[in-house]
């Protein structure tokens, strides 16, 4: 059987880690946990993560807090527990530790990583992020600071909660018999195309967001949409939704405001990878997966 690139659970996807949730509150657990040596410490700089070098090259795994300075700082977020060790994030927010290190794109560096370590680096990424772009309150613009060990950011002046953001995006690959529709957006790599994709909008449901995109964006009218899988996308905060689609109507029509091109490709030209007419996307999107997954039922 042809293989197919990221199956569920996808890259990104946060497995064998405990969250603990109800030790966020627990002040007395957290401060142990943060003075415990076996204790773990995933360290970013502008959500590039540090990776020391080991002896036989990089070691992603996370940091041990002694290469840290000892403890663990108290603003570190609390991610859970792996194998019953504490894991925490800390966004080093400019006072890089004297260390042999470098900083590395969490995309860059998932193609040396283990499942459990690529879900637990995206999961500390997208909390990282969420914490530098929501410093003030949307209620009032008092700044806010970070309580439950990080999951939740507190307004300083009327007290408003604010909690950790996932934006659902809807993802999806429509076919027609032995072809699929890809586009490429003008953002992308040179000659790559993609699946279609767009964000939800308030009031929709996940279907109704698929008929409306691809509608949208290549004119195109659905039959049955049908749900496969879903996958975090922490670039920034995104969870991906992924379907399938046939299409029953309209003509392919490119919305340039969105694409800048879009075709109709053949299952048979698609496969043959010495000839592909286009490059498609990396291996650790949930879009290559729908892809892959439609090739192999050829």
């Amino acid at each position: 059987m042809r293989p197919i690139a990221n199956p569920p659970p996808h890259v990104y996807t946060t497995v064998d880690l405990d969250r603990a949730a109800s030790r966020r509150r627990d002040a007395a657990w957290l401060a142990e946990r943060r003075r415990d040596p076996t204790s773990r410490v995933v360290a970013l700089e502008d959500l590039q993560l540090l990776v020391v070098d080991g002896p036989t090259g990089p070691d992603p795994f996370p940091l041990d807090p002694s290469l840290l300075g000892g403890a663990v700082p108290e603003r570190a977020v609390f991610l859970g527990l792996l194998e019953d060790r504490a894991v925490f994030a800390l966004d080093l927010e400019g006072e890089r530790p004297g260390i042999e290190g470098r900083f590395v794109e969490l995309r860059a560096l998932a193609p040396l990583l283990g499942a459990a370590e690529a879900g637990l680096l995206a999961y500390a990424r997208a909390l990282a992020h969420w914490h530098r772009t929501h410093r003030f309150c949307g209620r009032c613009g008092a700044p806010t600071a970070a309580v439950e060990a990080g999951h939740v950011r507190r307004c300083t002046a009327c007290a408003a909660d604010i909690f950790p953001r996932t934006d659902p995006a809807v993802i999806v690959l429509v076919t027609a018999g032995d072809r699929c529709v890809l586009g490429r957006a003008p953002r992308f790599p040179p000659g790559m195309y993609s699946t279609l994709a767009g964000f939800v909008e308030p009031g929709e449901s996940l279907e109704s967001a698929v008929r409306r995109e691809v509608r949208e964006e290549v004119g195109l009218e659905l039959g049955a949409v049908r749900y496969r899988s879903s996958q975090p996308w922490p670039f920034p905060q995104s969870l991906m939704l992924g379907f399938r689609a046939e299409a029953v109507g309209g003509t392919l029509a490119i919305e340039l405001d969105e694409l800048e091109d879009a075709r109709w490709f053949h299952r048979a030209e698609l496969l043959d990878e010495a000839n592909r007419p286009v490059r498609l996307p990396n291996p650790d999107s949930i879009a290559r997966f729908l892809i892959d997954e439609w090739l192999a039922e050829g």
